[in-house]
């Protein structure tokens, strides 16, 4: 699969997931909270290992400028999500503090989805085709490592 397409997948899933998590009861949205949760964290590991590094590497001056904001909107969001693991949905934060990280993911999907991949699919090009391997198989890794309760 193509890296620029299966990152818009993944903003796709995270949109549904979302959705889903506002009409939920407590229980509910403490279980499709952890799957977003797990979701973004994955996420941000492939952008941050493989993505955005082979586009800085194909890029231009613009581009570097575009990951380098990325990179600071994924260490806010990094942040709240481990806040939000040590939650639970019974408590007083839990709503307002998940409301205000998924109003930063759904900022950051904007750009990206706007700006950033449509410029890192035309300069990573067949490449794009690689690192969409390459991601795939790192997602296997880390979703396997998550199961296993080894990262949180």
């Amino acid at each position: 699969m193509n890296a620029v397409q299966m990152l818009l997948d993944d903003h796709q899933r995270v949109r549904d997931l979302w959705q889903q998590w506002r009409d939920a009861n407590k229980d509910a949205k403490q279980q499709t909270g952890t799957q977003i949760l797990n979701e973004l964290f994955v996420h941000s590991k492939l952008e941050e290992e493989i993505f955005y590094p082979a586009w800085r590497t194909a890029g231009e001056s613009r581009s570097k400028e575009l990951i380098a904001e990325a990179y600071e909107e994924h260490a806010k969001v990094d942040q709240m999500i481990e806040q939000l693991r040590g939650m639970s949905a019974d408590d007083g934060q839990y709503t307002s503090m998940f409301r205000e990280m998924m109003q930063n993911v759904e900022h950051h999907v904007k750009e990206e989805e706007t700006e950033m991949l449509p410029q890192a699919r035309e300069e990573l090009g067949k490449q794009a085709d690689q690192l969409g391997q390459d991601m795939t198989m790192r997602k296997q890794q880390l979703m396997s490592t998550m199961q296993a309760g080894a990262v949180r």
